[in-house]
């Protein structure tokens, strides 16, 4: 039927222009239309590789240009405001508002279905108490770390320049500074405009060792030594293992790879940058941990740790026995969840792999519990966090702190377009395009970053006072409550399986942990 179309339209266009050229000549003009219509519907006919369009020529291609803006029509006209993903309208509203400084109240009630399965709550005391701003902040750095940093509980996740536009990470490090808190580099290594602003640093060091790559790709220790020992450099993270793509090293586009990003990484210009799935500078839990020691020497004693999304959760313990065997503790660990974001990831190992934050979260902190040396370790939760009482769960679970990137960037101005992995980013964060970068305004920007910051950390602070607590570290998992099956709700510790201090040392193991403590070695992952 359309190909009928199709012809009747050409033919009859044709036998048209040629009947009355003569009365009116004007009516040649239309070969400007009809000539280009006919050559696109005999090329879809014979040579495009799309079935809709060698059936409908021509008018097929409606069809893919409404499928062009599918997710923009979906964001704007049908999502409700709980319904979006990976962030829905009302967490980005919110940030939003916070950002701006504009109104964060909302009217006639909560539209959170408070019966859903997940749905979680905190009971409320009649007797609230006021939480000190000083208590936003908690020192990070076990025994043998000389340099201790009293980190906010709240810090700019790891996001790398390449990922993210010059102008989206001077302004990210520069809100850092604002609101005196820290900014992660990203595995992408310690750039410019990360020191830009004058924020203290957290520097993310990746199995590609950007920053502190030696020229066959391995880690070169002077090159490090001489960025490390910044002052503004506060903490160095051993990146293990990322949530949204686990398993899975970092891809930069030759495209992506000017003169500019080559020098910071230490890569050829103009080659792809595939970072390897794993570390070569050590290759079993032991050797993690001497790597630690070869950090924290090399930084006169500055806090180290390592970012991993939980796997095999023997693999996790083997670490574990490892700090028993060597007598070493890294100063903090993070903890990313599988729902964390990325700039591009693989689909399925973004879907399918890595475990989800809040069972990652408990079964680290756990497992530092089980062996006698939580005391000596920070835990970073990183995934999903957006509002106050997204922090008081985590910290309820187990964290000391958390880290956001995502929220960071919608302060920043970004609308979730899910552009992120083409270098078109519409506003200029997600990209290296230098026209679209110019989006991000510094100066305005950097103020909304420390803006959302202050506001949420304030909502924290009621919230916990709101409990009855005086102190985020009297946060316990029986202070949030979770909807399970069967219209009931159970607390946290009754949810999540929770070990005593040094029970996985004793004889007696709870059997959600016995099975993998017995399969992890510290000689090997």
């Amino acid at each position: 039927m359309a190909r009928n179309i199709f012809y009747a339209i050409s033919i009859g266009g044709v036998v048209l222009i040629g009947l009355f050229q003569f009365f009116w000549p004007p009516i040649t003009w239309l070969l400007l239309v009809l000539v280009p219509y006919i050559l696109l519907g005999l090329y879809d006919m014979n040579f495009t590789i799309h079935n809709v369009l060698r059936n409908y020529p021509v008018i097929g291609h409606m069809r893919y240009a409404l499928d062009s803006i599918s997710p923009e029509i979906r964001q704007y006209f049908i999502e409700t405001n709980e319904s979006g993903r990976p962030y829905n309208r009302q967490q980005r509203n919110l940030i939003a508002a916070r950002a701006n400084g504009g109104l964060q109240t909302q009217p006639f009630g909560t539209q959170w279905d408070i019966l859903d399965v997940g749905y979680q709550r905190a009971n409320h005391s009649l007797s609230p108490k006021h939480v000190d701003k000083e208590k936003e902040r908690i020192l990070v750095g076990g025994p043998d770390c000389k340099q201790p940093y009293l980190a906010s509980r709240l810090n700019i996740s790891a996001m790398s320049f390449g990922a993210l536009s010059p102008n989206a990470i001077h302004a990210l490090n520069a809100g850092a500074r604002r609101g005196n808190f820290a900014h992660n580099t990203g595995e992408g290594g310690l750039s410019p405009y990360h020191l830009a602003g004058g924020g203290d640093i957290t520097w993310q060091i990746g199995t590609g060792y950007f920053g502190c790559r030696s020229a066959d790709g391995n880690f070169d220790a002077e090159k490090f030594r001489a960025n490390a020992n910044r002052d503004v450099v506060k903490m160095i993270e051993i990146k293990l293992s990322q949530g949204a793509k686990p398993a899975h090293g970092g891809v930069l586009p030759a495209a992506k790879v000017d003169a500019e990003i080559a020098e910071i990484r230490g890569v050829p210009i103009g080659k792809e940058v595939l970072s390897p799935p794993a570390h070569s500078a050590f290759s079993t839990p032991e050797g993690l941990l001497e790597f630690v020691v070869q950090l924290r020497e090399m930084t006169a004693g500055k806090p180290i740790g390592f970012k991993l999304c939980i796997g095999k959760r023997s693999e996790f313990m083997g670490i574990c026995k490892a700090m028993l065997k060597t007598g070493i503790t890294p100063d903090f660990i993070t903890v990313d969840g599988a729902e964390g974001g990325t700039g591009a990831a693989p689909l399925e190992f973004s879907n399918r792999l890595g475990v989800p934050i809040d069972e990652g979260l408990s079964f680290v902190h756990n497992c530092l519990v089980g062996i006698g040396l939580r005391q000596h370790i920070r835990i970073i939760a990183s995934g999903k966090v957006v509002t106050g009482f997204d922090i008081m769960e985590k910290l309820a679970l187990g964290a000391d702190m958390c880290n956001v990137a995502r929220p960071m960037m919608f302060a920043l101005g970004c609308i979730q377009s899910l552009r992120c992995n083409t270098n078109q980013c519409p506003t200029g964060i997600a990209t290296q395009d230098k026209s679209r970068a110019q989006a991000v305004d510094i100066e305005a920007r950097q103020v909304h970053v420390a803006n959302f910051h202050a506001a949420t950390m304030e909502s924290f602070r009621e919230l916990v006072g709101a409990c009855g607590l005086e102190d985020p570290n009297d946060l316990k998992p029986h202070h949030i409550l979770q909807r399970v099956a069967n219209e009931t709700e159970l607390p946290f510790d009754e949810i999540y399986d929770f070990l005593a201090e040094g029970e996985l040392l004793s004889k007696k193991i709870h059997p959600g942990f016995k099975k993998d403590w017995e399969r992890a070695k510290a000689e090997a992952f």
